[in-house]
């Protein structure tokens, strides 16, 4: 998973201070100022950023969420203070993301490891998130091969029947739980979620 983004907006000596210290940070760090229109900034896998303003004065594009703003009050703040302070919004950012992941009509939830459609939700192995997160994420079939390299993360050959077994069991899962034979689809160039 990538690491969270921050965008300064209008806070030069902040973004060069972080900036000098990025490879001890646990977000990546990027420079906005007044000229430039925030609106759908450089987004990472789960899609979270936090914008860190000096000043509340500039107009609101409606792709930023009001939640996802952290003002930075009473300055000056010590340094470690700040970035401790950041890292807590981004941990709450991502906690609440996880916990409502969109994956076609159904809510994906990585912290409880269910998958829910209206009323009805059933439990997940870590792995059959893995695979539904990456096949809903790829925009077309990914064959075992794949699968195997991304999901499993292994680059020696797997038994292909271990994945194939655990994309049926998926299948079946969602089948037997939701009647939904459609939610993993087969292609002879492998499998997708579309």
């Amino acid at each position: 998973m990538n690491k969270q983004s921050i965008i300064i907006y209008d806070f030069q000596i902040l973004f060069n201070i972080l900036n000098e210290i990025k490879e001890n940070l646990k977000f990546k760090v990027f420079n906005f100022n007044k000229d430039k229109k925030i609106t759908n900034l450089e987004k990472n896998t789960y899609g979270n950023y936090l914008i860190a303003v000096n000043s509340f004065n500039y107009p609101l594009e409606k792709s930023v969420e009001k939640n996802k703003l952290f003002l930075i009050k009473n300055l000056p703040v010590k340094i470690d203070k700040l970035i401790e302070k950041i890292n807590i919004e981004l941990l709450k950012q991502r906690y609440n993301y996880q916990s409502d992941i969109q994956i076609k009509k159904y809510k994906l939830n990585l912290n409880s490891r269910e998958i829910s459609l209206n009323e009805n939700l059933t439990k997940l192995t870590e792995r059959e998130i893995d695979i539904i997160l990456f096949l809903n994420e790829s925009k077309k079939p990914q064959n075992i091969n794949v699968l195997q390299k991304k999901v499993w993360g292994h680059t020696s050959k797997l038994e292909t029947h271990t994945v194939e077994t655990h994309i049926y069991r998926l299948r079946k899962k969602i089948k037997d739980k939701f009647n939904d034979d459609k939610f993993i689809l087969s292609f002879k160039k492998g499998y997708q979620i579309k």
